[in-house]
């Protein structure tokens, strides 16, 4: 909850539309009236909906709300799930069983859910013959196909080839 809401005096608003602490609409009625109502059951005035015309605002134990407030934030925050980009680099003069290697790391990380970023650096001479990289990166991206997607075609950001590789969504 980004800003706190108004209890009892904070409130400013003539009119309210109350609701009590069983969750029955008592209607609408003044600031005055509605302190007293909430002052009589020992309870908080809280405006939960100050947008509204009438502001509509409820009867409650201000505390035990701003607790279950939390709690619904922090259940929402466990259960997202943070995306990582993990990296694997080639080079174009890889051999066969080097690349089955490193795509077996990189499916790996695709199947917990992370994204892969697959960096090919060209170096001297390498930078003459493209192709070869090229090659590789497709070769890598067809092993991987199985549990993922291209996310990126192999592009060139300076002297390295790069390509992004994301999980596959699950039906």
């Amino acid at each position: 909850m980004s800003k706190e809401n108004k209890i009892n005096e904070e409130i400013r608003d003539r009119e309210l539309r109350v609701i009590d602490d069983e969750g029955k609409m008592l209607g609408v009625m003044s600031r005055d009236a509605a302190l007293a109502l909430a002052e009589e059951k020992k309870l908080d005035l809280v405006n939960i909906s100050p947008n509204a015309n009438p502001p509509v605002c409820k009867i409650l134990d201000y505390g035990k709300y701003r607790y279950e407030i939390q709690k619904r934030e922090k259940e929402a925050k466990k259960k997202q799930k943070t995306i990582q980009v993990k990296e694997i680099r080639l080079s174009s003069f890889i051999e066969e069983h080097d690349v089955q290697v490193k795509a077996k790391t990189a499916c790996k990380f695709l199947k917990d859910g992370d994204k892969v970023k697959v960096s090919l650096r060209f170096r001297g001479r390498e930078n003459a013959n493209t192709a070869r990289g090229r090659e590789v990166m497709n070769k890598f991206a067809e092993i991987c196909s199985e549990v993922s997607v291209v996310e990126k075609r192999p592009t060139f950001e300076g002297r390295s080839l790069i390509m992004f590789l994301a999980p596959k969504a699950e039906k």
